[in-house]
């Protein structure tokens, strides 16, 4: 195999990359090693089972660090006029090639070991889906990322500065800290809280013995009682988890515009990254308000945009999201400055939906939690009444809950055209206030049910190759809806209403 240099326009990733690995993947061994060494003294003495353990994190440190080494060797990129271009692979050789005029982001992230090491990792992508799209660059040094998110990013400045401001849009206010107890993350991680106990101790053969700690604790406490100290014990964890993952996530959080229309959001204590729209690219904002952060008066801000990383890895890494939960007044006004627009389309004034709307909501919510009742109830009359005071109380518990979310999803239906942009209101546990540029609107779906016909009411959706893809108005007055989405884009609806009477 040669060892001869690349050509002078070839470049290699940094050679550090192999101490990383080796690093991370002598984290990951120390952490396995005790519960590892735990095990094997059920067959050996614990001396033996500790040398047995250091020399298998040996091999699997140094197995990984040769790997890695051998990836460094035989990587190398090229940024060229028209196209970059990236080599890897030992019997494999992989030849890719993005064309320079289909980049859409250059998104730098480094975790605390990277940053220690002053590296991070380069995400070149278009923005299609497929992780062929992406071009992924792990590690170099910073100043070579944010050389190459320069260059590859460099566009003429297409938008107009108006009565906006460049530079800073937004930055951290650690009171937005509050919001993040009331989040869907908050149980979700005291549910994992409670896992991760009972799958370590049963790591290190003492599950029994939690177990049994946990009901000595209860030993005197009624049942019900019980059950409350656990869910609030797991709630309390939770809430402390995502007190630490927003910290982590947000921390050094800043939004603003750079010259040349890009919009740069930067973010993250241990993990930074640092994610570009071209402002190009941007077809709208969308305001979402989870149940919990509503009740609050807050909401967050996500770009509605073409280009945004669509790989498998970058796909759950809020690549979208420009703004966390922040007071509704604060996002109605960054999401003023980011489309550069004197009033925010997010706050228009929106035209309510008919109260037939209303009354679908209350019946789907009504069944969805009467269908287990009445189970219960055939359950309870076949086998043990325990069943039918089972059935009882969920129907209260309930049946009062269903009926105030459905009248909130009701009250939260709503379109309206304001200026450039057509808005549309959904959702309850989830409101989403979309605000789509008019113009990128691509093509009009009309769904009517036969129930919807009946009630005159019908469900437009928009859509459009940014975002989501569709953004719908659900329920709307059939004759509304239909002028709406005729005004909202002239020329695009208006033949198949016409040719509609002929066809009947």
């Amino acid at each position: 195999m040669s060892t001869a240099a690349p050509p002078a326009d070839w470049h290699r990733l940094d050679p550090r990359t192999v101490l990383v690995t080796a690093l991370v993947v002598a984290g990951v061994v120390a952490g396995a090693a005790i519960p590892v060494t735990l095990g094997l003294t059920r067959w050996s003495s614990l001396p033996v089972a500790v040398l047995q353990v250091l020399a298998g994190a040996l091999l699997v440190i140094g197995v990984a660090a040769g790997a890695d080494r051998v990836r460094w060797h035989r990587t190398r990129y090229r940024i060229g006029t028209e196209r970059v271009d990236l080599h890897t692979g030992l019997l494999l050789v992989k030849r890719r090639s993005l064309a320079r005029s289909r980049i859409r982001t250059v998104d730098l992230t480094a975790n605390l070991m990277l940053r220690l090491l002053g590296l991070v990792t380069v995400r070149i992508g278009t923005g299609e889906q497929g992780s062929e799209s992406t071009l992924v660059l792990d590690p170099v040094t910073r100043a070579e990322g944010e050389r190459l998110r320069l260059l590859l990013l460099e566009r003429a400045a297409t938008a107009s500065p108006g009565v906006h401001r460049e530079g800073e849009l937004a930055v951290l206010d650690p009171r937005w800290i509050r919001y993040a107890p009331v989040s869907f993350v908050a149980p979700m991680l005291g549910g994992a809280a409670a896992g991760a106990v009972m799958q370590v101790s049963d790591w290190v053969g003492a599950q029994g013995q939690v177990i049994e700690w946990v009901g000595d604790r209860f030993r005197e406490t009624p049942l019900l009682w019980t059950i409350v100290v656990l869910v609030l014990a797991a709630l309390v964890a939770g809430v402390v988890g995502a007190l630490g993952l927003w910290i982590e996530m947000w921390w050094n959080y800043r939004l603003e515009r750079e010259a040349g229309g890009t919009l740069r959001v930067r973010r993250g204590l241990f993990t930074s990254r640092s994610i570009s729209v071209e402002e190009a690219r941007l077809r709208g904002v969308d305001l979402v308000e989870p149940l919990g952060v509503r009740l609050l008066g807050a909401a967050r801000l996500d770009a509605i945009t073409t280009g945004l990383a669509k790989d498998h890895e970058a796909r759950n890494a809020d690549h979208n999201t420009l703004l966390p939960a922040v007071p509704r007044t604060r996002a109605d006004a960054v999401a003023a400055d980011v489309l550069r627009e004197p009033d925010t389309p997010t706050g228009a004034a929106l035209t309510p939906h008919p109260r037939a709307a209303r009354g679908r909501r209350l019946r789907w919510s009504l069944a969805a939690v009467l269908a287990p009742v009445l189970i219960l109830t055939l359950l309870g009359a076949l086998l043990t009444p325990v069943l039918l005071w089972i059935a009882l109380g969920c129907a209260v518990v309930a049946v009062p809950v269903a009926v105030a979310l459905a009248l909130d999803a009701y009250r939260a239906l709503g379109h309206a055209l304001s200026g450039r942009y057509l808005v549309t209101r959904s959702g309850t546990v989830r409101r989403s206030t979309a605000a789509l540029e008019r113009a990128g609107v691509i093509g009009w779906t009309v769904k009517q049910s036969v129930f919807q016909r009946r009630a005159g009411l019908l469900s437009i959706t928009a859509t459009t190759a940014a975002g989501g893809g569709a953004y719908t108005a659900y329920d709307t007055d059939a004759s509304e809806g239909l002028t709406f989405a005729a005004d909202a884009v002239p020329g695009l609806l208006e033949p198949f209403l016409e040719r509609s009477p002929k066809g009947a």
